[in-house]
């Protein structure tokens, strides 16, 4: 246990120390970046595809990296806006790391892009827990997947700076209960905006782009309670304006501190884990826990120059 503890305390250290300085050094050139997660069939790719033509219109220089088990269909689509797009494959792991999208922007990202949109792996549990350097985290739900989610997946949403609907043309014909998802939102994640969209019929397009504007621009974004004092692990990140703020973390029963520093995970019930090459298992655990990945993780990529880029 004092093992799996310790890797998770270096992965999570270093993960936040590389997030750190990829925020500063993308900030420094004028980019904002944007977290988007959410469980696989929300309709990220469609509102972020909208987005990037919304922003092309508006000659707002953007770009979009998308990461996935599998496939590069997510970047095809994507290109379809005229904006340079990266496809990433990350070949089973569940989620992007700092690291990772420090090492696939080197040499690619356009001078000049004041917004980047990064679609994380569909998948709103392991994602929720890694800092990209992003300077607004939004999280996604169709009216589809119930108006629970928030309370199922606590941590994506309890850490989100803004939470966006997806679907709402098809809201009347899956009885979808908007007045208790906004309820269950607030519950993990007081104040935090909640935007309603219909991509397809353009109902909210361009309100992603909006918010990430102002953000860049030095708006402050919305601070979550969890981010400030996280119930489910024994650090909070107080991020505030994440582009100007600095490395001091508070830790329950720690003080504030700055420089590295480490995470201990604490959890109590059922806890779900998938990993590549050995399929998804339960456990039930209480005390700390922790998950170990491998210092580089595995990341499939085509050669440079190669298809999965789709410059415009």
């Amino acid at each position: 246990m004092c093992r799996e503890v310790d890797l998770q305390q270096a992965v999570l250290a270093k993960n936040d120390a590389t997030a750190h300085s990829l925020r500063a050094g993308l900030t420094a050139r004028g980019t904002t970046v944007v977290n988007l997660l959410s469980s696989p069939g929300s309709g990220k790719t469609e509102l972020l595809e909208r987005e990037l033509g919304r922003a092309r219109e508006r000659g707002v220089p953007v770009a979009a990296l998308t990461a996935d088990l599998a496939t590069e269909n997510d970047a095809v689509r994507l290109a379809r806006s005229g904006v340079p797009v990266k496809q990433v494959l990350t070949d089973g792991l569940c989620h992007l790391e700092a690291g990772m999208l420090g090492r696939h922007l080197d040499n690619w990202l356009p001078d000049g892009t004041r917004i980047l949109f990064v679609e994380n792996v569909g998948n709103l549990v392991c994602p929720a827990s890694y800092d990209l350097g992003e300077t607004l985290r939004v999280v996604l739900a169709s009216v589809t997947e119930g108006e629970d989610k928030p309370l199922k997946y606590p941590t994506a949403f309890g850490l989100a700076q803004l939470v966006v609907v997806t679907k709402t043309d098809i809201a009347e014909a899956v009885d979808f209960d908007e007045a208790a998802f906004r309820a269950h939102v607030q519950q993990v994640n007081p104040g935090v905006e909640v935007v309603l969209t219909a991509a397809r019929r353009g109902e909210g397009v361009g309100t992603l782009l909006d918010r990430a504007l102002a953000a860049g621009a030095g708006t402050p974004v919305h601070r979550p309670v969890m981010a400030r004092q996280h119930p489910y692990q024994q650090h909070t990140h107080t991020h505030g304006d994440m582009a100007t703020h600095d490395d001091t973390h508070t830790h329950s029963d720690h003080g504030a501190h700055g420089g590295s520093h480490t995470h201990t995970h604490a959890h109590t019930g059922m806890h779900t884990h998938t990993h590549p090459d050995l399929g998804t298992h339960e456990h039930p655990h209480t005390g700390p826990h922790a998950h170990a990945h491998p210092d580089e993780p595995l990341v499939m990529t085509t050669a440079p120059d190669s298809t999965a880029q789709y410059p415009s």
